[in-house]
């Protein structure tokens, strides 16, 4: 399947499930692209390539931000284009901590 052989510089569309930390509030679900900057074991490193509108602008989870994720989790995809490509060698506004 395609959502296996993903390249840096492909953009992937994920479903997220956002908690704003309030327990009276509902979870919101968006649809949100990633730009795929590298594979790692178990899938990708990817940076949010869109704003969470659920949210407030923050430094934990916005455009930017680099995140793991997984082939399962991937729901559609844009391959990868010279743009995409240099976007995807840049360095994210903050990097997922590496264990």
């Amino acid at each position: 399947m395609a959502r296996e052989g993903l390249q840096p510089g492909d953009l992937a569309k994920l479903i997220f499930r956002i908690s704003v930390g309030d327990p009276e509030a509902p979870v919101a679900v968006e649809r949100m692209w990633v730009l795929v900057r590298e594979r790692i074991p178990g899938g990708y490193l990817g940076i949010l390539d869109n704003d969470p509108v659920a949210i407030e602008e923050n430094e934990e989870f916005w455009s930017g931000i680099e995140l793991p994720f997984a082939a399962h989790h991937v729901v559609n995809i844009n391959e990868r284009n010279e743009n995409t490509i240099a976007l995807a060698a840049q360095e994210p506004k903050r990097h997922w901590p590496k264990s």
